[in-house]
């Protein structure tokens, strides 16, 4: 009989710890953290194809349940994944260039933002340039953010001249840092705050047509 029960009580603390496990596990994935996988190469030189990242949920919208506060606000320069417009079901990620009250616009492949070149120079000799990549890494700063960006040899109109646009309220203009190779807000427009799932964090598994990279785990994505 005491066999039985003492059965009986493993058994029981097997399924009470998976319910905590699954229960832990759906607040982490609903509320603080998400897996996503690159798919294309509209972020090179950031992000390769084949980087896994993890992202942050939980800064642009808080962790606990009945309250919309954020405890941070987007700023210029956050990478985020969000919802593709066209297609809700899909998830995105881009860099935010706008934010709402924003003027947008490219003359003559300059980046302009409230009427003001954002600045841009070469990257410093001795950066690699990305496996299959050809073009002109350059280091871009807004509002003191500062990031990698890839100009192609051939530019593209889009990377050539735009807008003026004005971001809208609620909303956000996001581009691709590879900039002559992104479908951005360039193309399908702005992206909405409710849009919005989180801030890209860090790399944690990166696996490519190159192989392995083990020197892009646990890196920060900035």
């Amino acid at each position: 009989m005491d066999n039985k029960k003492k059965k009986k009580s493993t058994i029981r603390e097997y399924i009470e710890a998976f319910a905590v496990a699954g229960i832990l596990a759906f607040i982490i994935r609903t509320f603080l953290f998400q897996a996503f996988k690159i798919p294309s190469g509209s972020m090179v030189p950031t992000l390769l194809i084949g980087d896994h990242i993890i992202v942050e949920k939980f800064l642009y919208h808080t962790p606990l349940p009945f309250s919309s506060a954020a405890l941070r606000n987007i700023k210029h320069g956050d990478i985020i994944v969000f919802e593709y417009p066209k297609d809700p079901e899909k998830d995105f990620i881009k860099r935010v260039i706008g934010l709402p009250g924003d003027i947008i616009e490219i003359k003559a492949g300059t980046l302009w933002l409230n009427s003001q070149p954002v600045r841009e120079q070469p990257a410093p000799d001795g950066t690699t340039m990305p496996p299959d990549e050809n073009g002109t890494l350059f280091i871009e700063e807004i509002n003191s953010t500062k990031h990698r960006t890839l100009h192609k040899n051939q530019r593209s109109m889009l990377s050539m001249e735009y807008g003026p646009v004005t971001v809208p309220t609620d909303s956000y203009f996001v581009m691709g840092d590879n900039r002559d190779n992104s479908s951005d807000s360039r193309v399908w427009g702005f992206v909405k705050t409710d849009a919005v799932k989180g801030k890209a964090f860090m790399i944690y598994w990166s696996l490519g047509e190159d192989g392995f990279r083990p020197k892009r785990i646990g890196n920060i994505i900035k």
